[in-house]
């Protein structure tokens, strides 16, 4: 009996080596057969086109809008009465009535 008993003694104190993983073969997929593609030539788009330089200061040209003589009227008479408003009401309605035409007259132009 005693050679059974250390026997497994010896047997058990022996350290084993980890035994490396064994890699899965590849596995060729139906997913992996895709369709060649077809190259697609894509078009130039504004964001991707280069910035324009910004004209300098001194070549700054505001447009003017065209506008008729009702629509010049009546953009003068609203702006009239915020300056007016913004005067408390209390002034010369003449006065309110050309400064209002002079900011309107350097916006647009009339037909």
């Amino acid at each position: 009996m005693a050679k059974t008993v250390k026997s497994t003694v010896k047997k058990e104190t022996k350290t084993k080596k980890p035994v490396a993983a064994k890699k899965a073969p590849a596995v060729k997929s139906v997913a992996a057969k895709k369709a060649p593609v077809k190259k697609v030539v894509a078009k130039k788009s504004a964001a991707a086109a280069p910035a324009k330089r910004a004209p300098a200061a001194s070549k700054v040209t505001t447009r003017k809008k065209v506008v008729t003589a009702e629509e010049r009227f009546r953009m003068v008479n609203e702006a009239a009465y915020y300056v007016a408003e913004r005067n408390g009401f209390a002034g010369d309605d003449q006065r309110y009535w050309a400064e209002a035409e002079a900011s309107i007259d350097a916006l647009v132009v009339t037909k």
